[in-house]
């Protein structure tokens, strides 16, 4: 018997229709029953890609046993984090402040009024590593409901008052300019965390930080910078895009990139593909395209057709637009659902399928080893050479193996397709493929990005409001949040700008003028969610770049380009009173900052 959720939009929450747990829907219903029946909530956060999701689903949510204790003592909400962020980000907040640490599945016990007063991430179905089982963490939080309440709603109140002040934005954090000398400074904080050796920066787990490339690539072009800084930044981006393009976390057969990888030399990622990194990866690896000469020319060129050839076979939904993402997990041989089992390869299958003649060059080429570099000694492809590197034959193997390879796994079980179509999501990749098309001289990109452009103005702006998903051509009543304002305006002012079609500046500006009216905070930045979203206790405001760019820097971004396109310089002078909301941030954590980085790059004379 399906539960509240069969009626949703969003994938991952129809994965959980059929649990036997009483899940409802985020709103206002479900804390109205919380009061009713002076229970607190049960708050379940993640995504339908999450490998730990599913895990935790199979063994706990799934048991009749502890589906009923839960039911019992509790009203359950589950929410989707790619549709309703917002909620993600001020839970996440309350998690890390009570927890030390954050992620996915996000679990979160909250008092009839939503505010948190216990929270963790995945928890067991026995004690395992120092962790609870969650039956004993229901169990606990009901007895001390119903024993201490009191104590429990006064310690979430301080927990709210803590993530209000660790939020908050002071006049004194936001100078009157920006310049050479806060680039300087956020260049100085940037240099010890670079890999030199690998790639990247920080170490492992290991992310693509696509923003933070753009910055740097952005300072290699710059006039105003010193020549070894300029120098010296271009190096960094190439060696990390060349990096990332030869290792595991590019799928060397299919194209596109996966989440992370979870080493610091690129070699095994977490298998997860998800359309928001492999947007912002697009343009990155077309800019350095312009940048680099000879064969790494060649090799980013072709890491970028082959990105954008996967997202239309694979991404690209009935109406055009494009879908979230694709699991980390698929069933191998026996039916068990395996991560990474789509993407591995052992020796003996590459010698089943490539011959004897060819086998032996193709295990070299794509680092295929008896003892592996994954589990199982099966390994990630990766490719550390030219294929040209390899003899006269080379480029005829690679070009075989591939074929032959991506043919095979075409036959394997695939990784379960996220096709919720999320509104920023397709306004990077729409502006992704907009740059990479100028770029690299790709008309047919430009193609594909109106189309995805023409779903999202016609299925996701609803009475004159954006909305942030949809599925089927059937949008969800998600509210759109600030970095859908940005990015889909940013989108719609490119499509303007290369087409000369002056509608698309008109929806540009439609989007913004809502984010003015509805997202503003007053001192020059603004809230993630309108102010007339209502259901949480404190409206989030984010000023870091994530796996995206922070609400505030996609909306920087899309005023940046209004500017361009109309010539109205009201524009420029509202993105620089929101750029400098983020001065803080960028000049002690520019990691994290990457977008106000490269516009404050851009903006140098």
């Amino acid at each position: 018997m399906a539960n509240r959720l069969a009626g949703a939009i969003s994938p991952y929450l129809l994965q959980h229709a059929g649990n036997p747990v009483d899940w409802w829907p985020w709103g206002p219903d479900a804390f109205a029953e919380a009061r009713r029946r002076g229970v607190p909530i049960l708050l379940s956060v993640g995504y339908a890609s999450c490998h730990w999701c599913h895990v935790m689903a199979h063994e706990s949510f799934e048991d009749e046993q502890t589906a009923r204790f839960i039911n019992e003592h509790f009203v359950a909400v589950k929410v989707d984090r790619e549709e309703r962020p917002d909620v993600d980000a001020l839970y996440m907040n309350a998690t890390q402040a009570l927890s030390g640490q954050g992620g996915w599945p996000m679990t979160v016990f909250a008092t009839p009024e939503g505010e948190p007063f216990q929270a963790g991430t995945y928890y067991p179905p026995e004690p395992r590593h120092g962790l609870p089982s969650l039956r004993q963490l229901l169990e606990a939080v009901a007895r001390a409901w119903a024993e201490q309440r009191e104590g429990i709603i006064q310690s979430a109140h301080e927990v709210v008052d803590h993530v209000e002040n660790a939020t908050a934005l002071t006049a004194a954090m936001i100078p009157a300019t920006l310049g050479t000398e806060d680039v300087e400074t956020a260049w100085e904080r940037l240099l010890p965390e670079y890999d030199p050796v690998h790639g990247g920066f920080g170490k492992a787990p290991k992310f693509p930080t696509a923003m933070v490339h753009e910055a740097l690539l952005r300072m290699a072009e710059s006039p105003v910078l010193p020549r070894h800084v300029r120098e010296q930044a271009a190096d960094m981006a190439l060696d990390s895009l060349e990096a990332m393009a030869r290792g595991g976390i590019c799928d060397q057969i299919g194209g596109g990139f996966h989440r992370y990888s979870v080493d610091a030399q690129w070699v095994v990622p977490h298998f997860e593909k998800m359309l928001y990194d492999n947007a912002l990866l697009l343009p990155a690896y077309a800019h350095a395209a312009t940048l680099a000469e000879g064969p790494r020319k060649a090799l980013f060129t072709r890491v970028a057709d082959d990105l954008v050839d996967w997202l239309v076979r694979e991404m690209t939904t009935p109406e055009g637009a494009f879908a979230a993402g694709l699991d980390a997990d698929s069933q191998d041989p026996l039916g068990q659902s395996s991560e990474g089992e789509y993407y591995i390869w052992n020796p003996a299958q590459i010698q089943q399928v490539m011959g004897d003649d060819d086998y032996r060059d193709t295990l070299r080429m794509f680092q295929v080893t008896d003892p592996g570099t994954f589990e199982g000694y099966a390994s990630t492809l990766q490719l550390p050479l030219d294929p040209e590197e390899f003899g006269p034959g080379g480029l005829r193997l690679y070009h075989r193996a591939r074929a032959v390879l991506r043919e095979v796994r075409e036959h394997r079980a695939e990784p379960g397709r996220d096709d919720k179509v999320v509104a920023s999501w397709n306004g990077w990749m729409i502006a992704g493929l907009v740059r990479a098309s100028r770029w690299l001289d790709r008309p047919a990109w430009l193609m594909a990005a109106r189309r995805a452009a023409e779903v999202v103005r016609d299925v996701h702006v609803v009475d004159g409001r954006l909305r942030r998903v949809s599925r089927d051509g059937v949008v969800s009543d998600a509210p759109g949040v600030l970095d859908d304002h940005g990015a889909v305006a940013e989108a719609f002012g490119l499509l303007a700008e290369v087409t000369g079609d002056t509608a698309w500046a008109d929806h540009a500006k439609a989007l913004v003028a809502t984010a003015e009216d509805h997202f503003s905070a007053g001192d020059g930045g603004w809230w993630d969610t309108a102010d007339d979203a209502g259901g949480l206790w404190m409206r989030p405001r984010a000023l870091d770049d994530n796996a995206t760019p922070s609400g505030v820097a996609a909306m920087v971004a899309a005023l940046r380009q209004l500017t361009r396109v109309t010539g109205e310089e009201s524009y420029d002078a509202r993105a620089d009173r929101a750029v400098r909301t983020q001065a803080q941030l960028m000049r002690s954590a520019p990691r994290f900052a990457g977008m106000a980085l490269a516009d404050t790059v851009g903006r140098l004379v």
